[in-house]
């Protein structure tokens, strides 16, 4: 059973790929701070704009796809400054001096999910043809995409309330978790069901789960937490049968230091799924 989308703060410990670590033999416990430092600067929900005439272009790394959350064509004010006509060189249009009016093109997520979606990479030139409609004909307008690096393989375990959650992975390979929920949803867990029949259907769920779940299994190769509630609090009424929900991956581990960093070797995470993406 999967929970809702994960918010900015579960993303921002989320996986994209592949670990680089000191070594998988060396003292990993100094470098965990290192390791979650450097997942939270690098996943997050990125945005990417092009003006038109331009082409809209985007890449993630590799073992991840583009998972697009948002998009907007069309004009809005003020207009990114990359997108001003003074900015490109070019003559005002005399319909967009000193008009801030609002227009935008209400198929350009549709749109932009068929073009981009499930890909490691995409590339398309901005315009209203590629829309198949001008929200507004002779008004400057650019393309905003919201998107997120997703990693290709994500696992999930659920353990019930007074049993142990255990993950692993194989040798060579260390946890990367990608979010953490404990507590109950309004669709449930049909490995956990509910103590009696009639027990009304609730959501209630502890705030820091995600963050106990990475401090005790982020970058080890197992890890073994207690599914109650002295280790995440009680966001429910005690009546309630709670379970603890984990989605996670293995990546493998290496030595080496990324490029862009200081002399210690900064923990990166690799993918362990086989099919190559597309784009």
């Amino acid at each position: 059973m999967l929970f809702p989308d994960v918010t900015l703060s579960a993303i921002n410990y989320a996986l994209v790929l592949g670990i680089t670590c000191l070594s998988i033999f060396s003292n990993f416990t100094k470098s965990s701070s290192e390791f979650s430092g450097y997942l939270s600067r690098v996943l997050k929900n990125y945005t990417e704009q092009a003006c038109d005439g331009e082409y809209f272009s985007v890449r993630c790394p590799p073992r991840t796809t583009i998972s697009v959350q948002s998009s907007f064509y069309g004009r809005n004010s003020p207009a990114p400054q990359q997108c001003q006509p003074h900015h490109l060189h070019a003559k005002p249009n005399s319909l967009d001096e000193g008009n801030d009016g609002h227009c935008y093109v209400s198929t350009s997520l549709q749109k932009m999910l068929d073009e981009c979606q499930d890909r490691r990479s995409c590339q398309v030139l901005v315009n209203s043809r590629l829309f198949g409609t001008d929200p507004c004909p002779g008004r400057s307008k650019h393309l905003i995409v919201w998107y997120k690096c997703r990693p290709n393989e994500v696992k999930q375990k659920v353990a019930c309330e007074g049993n142990r959650l255990r993950l692993n992975c194989k040798r060579g390979m260390l946890i990367a978790i990608y979010s953490a929920v404990f507590g109950r949803s309004l669709q449930g867990a049909l490995e956990c069901p509910p103590y009696s029949r009639r027990a009304p259907a609730i959501e209630c769920q502890s705030m820091g789960a995600l963050q106990i779940l990475t401090s005790r299994c982020q970058g080890k190769r197992s890890c073994s937490v207690h599914a109650s509630t002295r280790e995440f609090g009680d966001p429910c009424y005690s009546s309630t049968r709670k379970y603890l929900s984990v989605s996670y991956t293995c990546g493998e581990c290496q030595t080496g230091t990324p490029a862009n960093t200081s002399a210690h070797p900064t923990p990166v995470i690799h993918s362990v799924q086989t099919a190559a993406p597309r784009g």
